[in-house]
């Protein structure tokens, strides 16, 4: 898995310095988060920097429950998702591609996805997953 990018703790990851690194996929990043804004207004936003992972990483959240993770990576960013057991028959007849319901079913208990985004599709999987994780109590 590729390295995050943002790991100097002294220096917020402003929108300016995540274009820099994302590069051509600013339009997806822009594409998701105005999606998010639209749709799920109640959905915050916040940048950490974690000590045990060395590197900045956004929390994106409902009230007390984290939606996803997201971290900047050379030329791209990626999230990642966790699931329990009970959102099995949800990820399986979700419309996410294969490698991602894989992820899911080949472990069990506490399950991550995670979308590395280069193309518009991955855009589409993160929504269905934002969906997922909102209709699971």
């Amino acid at each position: 898995m590729e390295k995050p990018i943002l790991t100097d703790a002294t220096q917020f990851p402003t929108q300016e310095i995540i274009f820099e690194h994302i590069n051509k996929t600013v339009p997806l990043w822009l594409s998701l988060f105005n999606y998010i804004d639209e749709t799920y207004p109640e959905i915050n936003r916040e940048w950490r920097y974690y000590n045990d992972g060395k590197s900045w990483l956004l929390k994106v959240t409902r009230k007390s429950k984290t939606i996803f993770w997201l971290s900047i990576i050379k030329d791209s960013f990626r999230t990642t998702f966790y699931f329990s057991d009970k959102a099995k028959q949800s990820i399986n007849n979700s419309s996410i591609n294969y490698d991602l319901k894989e992820q899911f079913n080949s472990k069990s208990g506490l399950r991550g996805i995670t979308v590395i985004v280069r193309k518009k599709k991955d855009i589409e999987y993160i929504k269905e997953l934002i969906s997922i994780k909102l209709s699971l109590k």
